[in-house]
């Protein structure tokens, strides 16, 4: 069964109830992207499209190349991409990140966005769902599979942007460094400053040297009564205004 939403920047999306829906984190992920209207990008495990819709809609890419393994959703992403206007910038591409490289889609690029999955195969509740199994768990590739992706599809001094669960930062920070991408910028983001993290977005960069900043929290909301009224803190309503971290320093 599908629905179609409105969402940030006056974008349709269709979604699928057997996938995962649109959430903080892809939006997030999309506002850390800095990339240029030049630029062109990769999504892996692009699901909806909904990150290179944003990242379209923000002109911080001439072009998106939409990874996805499920032809189902590969086919979704190219509605959203037509129905949105966006038909001529997101190239949606049936493919495995685990084979896929820069010749498969004719280019290297500068820069690279990946919401993988967050689960190992064997933990959590199994989904009845293939098409949301997959997306949750590390069914069609690891985060390292992932981080090698990246690697490859990127020119030198390209950047890849991803969100991750703070419980497994250390695997994505093992990966990323065995991959030869350097982590550069690091946001851990809270609900509320009494919140432990239930994010971190890292931005790292191919080939360059180590050393890297940690910026502060970023609270989605001050306190646990604006949480239930959903009422973002004034940081987080001027990345989800801007759809940038421009102005979070």
């Amino acid at each position: 069964m599908e629905k179609t939403t409105k969402i940030n920047d006056d974008l349709t999306l269709i979604q699928s109830s057997d996938g995962l829906t649109f959430g903080s984190d892809a939006y997030l992920l999309s506002a850390f992207v800095s990339g240029g209207k030049n630029q062109i990008g990769a999504d892996l495990g692009s699901g909806t499209g909904i990150i290179p819709l944003l990242c379209a809609s923000r002109e911080k890419a001439a072009k998106i190349y939409a990874v996805e393994i499920q032809k189902k959703f590969v086919d979704l992403i190219g509605r959203n991409a037509e129905i949105n206007g966006k038909g001529e910038i997101i190239r949606p591409v049936l493919a495995d990140v685990r084979e896929l490289k820069a010749s498969d889609i004719g280019t290297e690029v500068d820069f690279v966005t990946a919401n993988p999955p967050y689960m190992k195969i064997d933990s959590g509740k199994r989904n009845e769902h293939d098409e949301k199994f997959i997306a949750r768990h590390e069914v069609c590739g690891n985060i390292s599979d992932f981080c090698a992706c990246a690697y490859r599809l990127l020119k030198h001094g390209g950047k890849f942007y991803t969100v991750w669960r703070p419980d497994r930062f250390v695997d994505l920070i093992c990966a990323l460094r065995e991959n030869r991408l350097e982590p550069k910028l690091i946001t851990f983001v809270c609900a509320t400053p009494q919140s432990e993290p239930s994010m971190v977005l890292i931005r790292s960069s191919k080939g360059a040297a180590s050393g890297s900043v940690m910026t502060r929290t970023l609270f989605l909301h001050d306190s646990k009564e604006d949480a239930i009224q959903s009422k973002l803190s004034a940081d987080a309503a001027k990345i989800y205004e801007s759809c940038s971290f421009s102005c979070f320093k």
